[in-house]
């Protein structure tokens, strides 16, 4: 793992403050990095303080008015350098993230692959920033929108995606004109160092102005000076409700914009009319990909009384092939939790589901040994539960599913809806009907609605987010570039006269 460090210039101790290529010295605390793999310590970064982050916010402000001049293809083709650098790195980079953060080998890359997905995605659109045309009630006028760079982009991201996140913010505000600030997880901040490290090099090259990508590592002051801070019209904030209610709150109370994209309890429906093969393949990595710890996870499958019994047995066969180990060993399947205190989660969801009558069909607990020496380590499990058992309605972020039976598609999806989150969703069948109306407006009431596939590995070509408790947000593609700017509506008169609308006279 020290080759990779040196790679990516990430020491064993690191400045977390940095304009681009200028890091700001700070009297912030220590944060120390322990690899969920094996307990070792990988690093440090010495977080912001008060005056560093002042010092990155009022560079980033200086950058923001020689950045927004710069035509948006001429800002494309800098983020399309960008993708090639990641590329260059994307070895190293994607080692990093599964050593740092515990996700298989493969998902490290596969991250790394989405961040150089969306800086292309970002290059074609530095080419689409469209408004719109109206024609006017008056006679010699013209209307029409367009859109303009909001300033500086806050983003707050988690340690489960450490990279991707903050790349699907990023990219799509730059290319919109914007100016970034970013405060990677405690969890996982060498990631962000060495990213910062990766755009610096690109930046330097095409003279781009410091202060245009920014980094602040530290703990919840650094996000709470985010949200609180005026001079940051958007703060994008990826992690749990309980955060994302205290940002969205900040952020509200200043009339800022909060982009949120916090918990999941996803459901896959299992019809009688699956291909039970498939539907199994779609909840075993839904389930215990990222050792469950994905926003997108499966964490309920609701499977019709006719079949349940079949997928029942697959499931626990299917489980009883995981291999559990380190993740940098491509033949495992499952990784470390992100740290002891997720843990405890995990074993207190584990508790509380037995209390309420929940029946383990394969059973959990941590794993010791060789190979454990962490501490992280956790068996996936799966529990037989009711709708009206309160653990259903919780997202526990760790490798736990929960069956549950239903008779007709309509209570399946009253069961799916019947959660306070509302991010990611699937139905499995093969049957036009039933997927049409998990598809229509009294279908499924979330974000993401997929039929035969399962709730996690959305593309990055669609809006990603979802609603209720997960916060409504929307980002990476589609139109998800409009949350970084603002809209502006012109009406040209190259008339002689100024008539006034609605037909109002005016006279003197």
């Amino acid at each position: 793992m020290q080759d990779i460090l040196k790679i990516l210039k990430v020491n064993s101790q690191n400045q977390g403050c940095s304009t681009g290529s200028k890091w700001i010295n700070s009297k912030g605390a220590k944060i120390d990095s322990f690899s969920p793999v094996d307990g070792k310590l990988i690093g440090s970064v010495t977080a912001a303080d008060k005056d560093s982050y002042e010092k990155v916010i009022q560079t980033a402000e200086v950058a923001f008015k020689e950045w927004r001049s710069k035509p948006a293809p001429q800002r494309g083709e800098i983020v399309r350098q960008v993708g090639e650098a990641l590329r260059k790195y994307k070895e190293p980079l994607g080692k990093l993230v599964s050593y740092e953060m515990g996700k298989s080998l493969q998902e490290g890359y596969g991250e790394v692959q989405e961040m150089i997905d969306i800086c292309d995605f970002a290059v074609g659109l530095s080419r689409q920033l469209y408004g719109l045309s109206m024609h006017s009630e008056r006679p010699g006028h013209r209307m029409y929108e367009q859109w303009h760079p909001l300033g500086i982009v806050g983003i707050i991201s988690a340690f489960n995606f450490p990279v991707a996140v903050w790349s699907w913010n990023s990219m799509l505000a730059l290319v919109c004109g914007d100016v970034c600030v970013w405060k990677p997880s405690e969890k996982t901040p060498l990631c962000g160092i060495a990213c910062q490290h990766i755009i610096a090099e690109v930046f330097a090259k095409n003279n781009v102005p410091e202060g245009v990508c920014c980094l602040i590592a530290g703990g919840r002051d650094v996000g709470e000076w985010m949200a609180n801070d005026t001079r940051i019209p958007l703060v994008s904030a990826t992690g749990s409700t309980r955060m994302g209610k205290a940002v969205g709150a900040a952020v509200g109370a200043r009339l800022g914009r909060a982009l949120l994209e916090l918990g999941g309890n996803n459901a896959i429906i299992i019809s009688k009319n699956a291909d039970i093969d498939m539907a199994i393949r779609g909840a075993l990595f839904g389930a215990v990909g990222t050792a469950g710890q994905r926003c997108t996870t499966t964490r309920r499958l609701i499977i019709n009384e006719d079949v349940y019994d079949a997928v029942k047995q697959k499931l626990v066969a299917a489980y009883s092939q995981l291999r559990i180990g380190n993740p940098l060993d491509e033949t495992n399947h499952v990784g470390p939790l992100i740290d002891k205190d997720a843990v405890k989660m995990y074993e207190s969801a584990i508790d509380e589901c037995r209390k309420e009558g929940g029946k383990f069909i394969v059973e959990g607990g941590v794993l010791k040994g060789d190979g454990f020496e962490s501490g992280c380590y956790v068996k996936p499990c799966i529990a037989e539960v009711k709708p009206g058992h309160k653990i259903v309605q919780h997202e526990t972020f760790a490798p736990i599913l929960y069956l549950l039976q239903y008779k007709t598609v309509d209570d399946a999806i009253d069961i799916q809806n019947g959660v306070p989150q509302g991010l990611s969703s699937a139905i499995m069948t093969l049957n036009l009907r039933e997927a049409e109306q998990f598809l229509s407006a009294a279908g499924s009431d979330c974000g993401i609605a997929n039929v035969n596939i399962g709730t996690s590995g959305a593309e990055i070509g669609g809006a990603f987010g979802g609603e209720k408790e997960t916060g409504g947000g929307r980002e990476s593609g589609s139109d998800a570039w409009k949350n970084y700017m603002r809209r502006q509506t012109n009406t040209i008169n190259f008339s002689n006269s100024l008539p006034l609308a609605q037909g109002i006279k005016f006279d003197i």
